[in-house]
């Protein structure tokens, strides 16, 4: 069985009105891909580093594959092109662990 797959990301909402398009745009690649959100910027506190304000992420895929051809697909990739105009944003796709 493959490991689950994970997009993480900590974003700087720089321009909130386009971000909201980067919303919309995503809505239809992470439904193809059975994308389920476990974090979408919920209540927080940072007890060390520098996040700052961030909005925080947690997108989980039912492999590693999949949720890296989620972020290849042509469709996630005109619609970072958005979040790219509306944010700036550490991101990465990373696999699951089974303990």
């Amino acid at each position: 069985m493959a490991k689950k797959g994970y997009w993480i990301a900590h974003v700087n909402i720089t321009d909130p009105e386009r971000y909201k398009d980067y919303i919309a745009a995503n809505a239809a690649p992470l439904k193809k891909y059975g994308a389920r959100f476990l974090v979408r910027n919920g209540q927080s506190e940072v007890t060390r580093g520098n996040m700052g304000t961030r909005r925080h992420v947690v997108i989980e895929f039912d492999s590693y594959a999949t949720a890296k051809a989620c972020h290849d697909s042509p469709e996630y990739q005109a619609a970072s092109k958005i979040r790219d105009e509306a944010s700036t944003a550490d991101f990465i796709i990373i696999e699951g662990y089974e303990g």
